[in-house]
């Protein structure tokens, strides 16, 4: 470049390419860096814990591990079952019927038993199932939780003496015909008829239109020979209408003759085809032309036909009786929210081990630093460690109120684990569903490898977020159960458990805030956790207050459902918040129930990184209402980040403690030893 004048002033263009030089010559000959820069690393290196890794996998791991590791034992017993990366999809639906068929014949496993006597150790099982394969965790839902379980759940003595053994056993292999082509999280909304001829007997299943053909219903492409049929109950009548709708009700209807398998007449079944992900199961398209079954299949626990066609039932409305059987559903939800944990860890113990593992840069003329020794990688893994850990306790949980909720039927339980159900599931699956992508990247081109699994568990997770319910639906029904709670407080109705705090801290949190607290900054305050869960429920209670004062104000020129549609976003982050608190709640009791002094020490750090990472997230709301000063605000920042490197200092332990044994994990840069040796065998070296 012609040197100029240096009296003259440099124009725009010179002044650019100058600084573009400047720029280039730093990538070609970096400056030293003094090593003091490295001081947090050290600092926080100095203060690690000691955890017993083998104290902590027991306190986490559960009642149910026994169940867990002979599923693992089986299928490490059978190579030849293994899901292999590349592989069709009507083999791979094939093997995902072998690897099934397997554990309930031959390794001895019945899942439905336990869905009927004790469902924790059901979800344990599901659980190893869909850690080996994502595949197999849902068609052995489809099989136990949603065709066996409406069967158990909404119908009465004769169906379970019928059909119990057939279903546990695999002879009845069966599906969950609810979703249709135009509805599926309107249930109430679905077309699909039975109607009851009083002549034969029979009910009359007939698909009237397109739209009400069922749409992506597990296990009816290839091996189903059931389904439970979700229909308005119409029954006949003598005026001028002919029919009265009764609602939607749950029938059992055969799709496929037992000995020949061939499709039964009026019947159509088409294979929905390729999908993103699972496509171990058979998602498959039924229609319904006259269908004829016995009045007997009715699935009649919550209303019934007689013989001469009147209808009774011991819920008065349509919509009670709907509000019920759904409530007998919450199944599928709490085992989505349960299994997507699991991959969770999966995903974080697969990113975590090669971070530790993979080297890269460092100090000048010394040996290169571990990637996860930058602050970027530790901002990126260890919050999302510390939510897996949190995320663990709250989905146990959900499984003991669950469980405590098919022994008692205490109709309190029943609206508490539905909506919390509700929650956890659009909280977890989204969060791991975004998680997903982030510890792929932290993996850089690695990650990007099939063997290495984040692009199956990405794709095989990616559904959890709409089915079972799609998550901005689940999350409004948290928002309309809360906003029912609030409304019962000014009244002086009973509150649930899970709920109490609205009663017992509102007025509290809905004060001005305190200006001296607002100011506290020391690390003891900080990492106290009633400041964190008073700082959680004041926002989850101001979002209520405040959503609750705007429904009312547009309710008056929008009606109810502008007035919800208006408000929607506010509804959403008020349900979030809620979840948010109900999971850092859990985490704060497994901390002080944990008797092992070095795991509660691990636990404490972690729960404290959940809690604080999660305020600063949202530390513009609490800035807002000057519920945190600024020099406040600017702590929990600085503690945020140094707490994530301590969580780095015993991450390997931290995740070991999973204990999710290789085999299970697969991925070769995920391998506590020898990685990059089991990768490039894999490529063929």
């Amino acid at each position: 470049m012609e040197q100029r004048d240096t009296n003259s002033t440099p124009d725009d263009e010179t002044i650019i390419a100058n600084r573009r030089i400047r720029r280039l010559s730093l990538h070609l000959a970096p400056v030293e860096r003094p090593l003091d820069q490295l001081t947090m690393l050290t600092c926080a290196k100095a203060t690690k814990l000691s955890v017993d890794t083998q104290k902590l996998s027991v306190y986490m791991r559960g009642k149910h591990r026994d169940l867990q590791e002979k599923v693992f034992e089986y299928f490490v017993s059978r190579p030849d079952l293994q899901t292999p990366l590349e592989i069709p999809k009507d083999e791979y639906r094939e093997l995902c019927w072998r690897q099934l068929s397997g554990l309930v014949r031959e390794a001895g496993i019945r899942p439905f038993r336990y869905v009927a006597e004790d469902p924790s150790k059901y979800f344990a099982i599901v659980e190893a199932a869909g850690a080996f394969d994502m595949s197999l965790g849902i068609k052995m839902g489809v099989q136990y939780s949603l065709w066996g379980g409406s069967v158990l759940n909404l119908g009465t003595k004769k169906h379970r003496e019928r059909y119990f053994d057939g279903i546990d056993n695999l002879d009845y292999p069966g599906c969950f015909a609810m979703t249709e082509l135009h509805h599926g999280s309107n249930v109430q909304g679905l077309q699909t008829l039975a109607t009851f001829d009083p002549i034969t007997d029979e009910f009359i299943i007939n698909t009237p239109n397109d739209g009400a053909i069922k749409w992506w219903i597990g296990n009816a492409a290839v091996h189903g020979k059931f389904a439970t049929v979700f229909a308005k109950l119409m029954l006949p009548t003598h005026d001028e209408k002919g029919v009265s709708d009764m609602g939607v009700h749950a029938f059992i209807v055969p799709i496929r003759d037992m000995k020949t398998h061939q499709t039964l007449p009026g019947i159509e079944i088409h294979d929905c085809g390729q999908k993103v992900g699972l496509n171990g199961v058979d998602n498959g398209a039924l229609k319904f032309n006259s269908v004829r079954i016995p009045r007997d299949n009715l699935l009649n626990r919550f209303g019934d036909v007689s013989r001469d066609g009147k209808y009774t039932s011991s819920l008065p409305t349509i919509n009670r009786r709907f509000a019920a059987t759904l409530g007998e559903l919450v199944g599928g939800r709490v085992a989505l929210a349960y299994s997507s944990v699991s991959v969770l860890k999966i995903a974080v113990i697969i990113a975590t081990r090669y971070s530790l593992l993979r080297q890269q840069f460092g100090p000048p003329k010394q040996p290169e630093v571990s990637i996860i020794d930058y602050q970027s990688h530790q901002h990126k893994l260890m919050p999302m460690l510390a939510s897996t850990y949190a995320f663990h306790f709250a989905s146990v949980h959900l499984v003991e109120r669950y469980s405590e909720m098919k022994k008692t039927q205490d109709e309190q339980l029943v609206g508490d684990v539905h909506t919390l159900s509700s929650g956890l599931k659009a909280y977890v699956t989204s969060y791991t569903a975004k998680s997903l992508s982030i510890c792929r990247e932290a993996c850089g081109g690695h990650g990007y490898a099939a063997v290495n699994r984040f692009g199956s568990l990405r794709n095989d997770h990616d559904i959890f977020q709409t089915f079972e319910g799609d998550n901005t639906v689940l999350l409004q029904q948290v928002a309309g159960f809360l906003l029912k709670q609030y409304q019962e407080k000014f009244q002086g109705g009973t509150l649930t458990v899970t709920w109490n705090y609205l009663r017992e801290s509102m007025n509290t949190y809905l004060s001005q805030p305190n200006p001296v607290t607002a100011r506290w900054e020391g690390e003891e305050h900080l990492r106290d956790p009633k400041f964190q869960l008073d700082a959680f429920r004041y926002r989850t209670s101001r979002l209520l207050q405040s959503v609750a004062v705007r429904l009312r104000k547009h309710s008056k020129t929008l009606g109810g459902f502008g007035a919800w549609n208006r408000c929607l976003n506010h509804l959403l982050t008020l349900a979030e918040s809620h979840i948010e608190s109900v999971i850092l709640a859990k985490f704060i009791e497994a901390v002080q129930n944990c008797r092992d002094p070095c795991s509660r020490a691990a636990l404490k750090l972690v729960c404290d990184l959940y809690a604080l990472d999660r305020i600063w997230k949202d530390i513009g709301t609490y800035r807002n209402v000057d519920y945190v000063a600024p020099n406040k605000a600017k702590a929990i920042h600085k503690l945020t980040e140094y707490l994530s490197f301590q969580v780095r200092n015993i991450a390997r332990e931290l995740i070991d403690a999973f204990d999710l044994p290789h085999f299970v994990t697969r991925a070769p840069i995920a391998m506590q030893s020898e990685a990059y040796s089991q990768y490039t065998q894999y490529v063929g070296f």
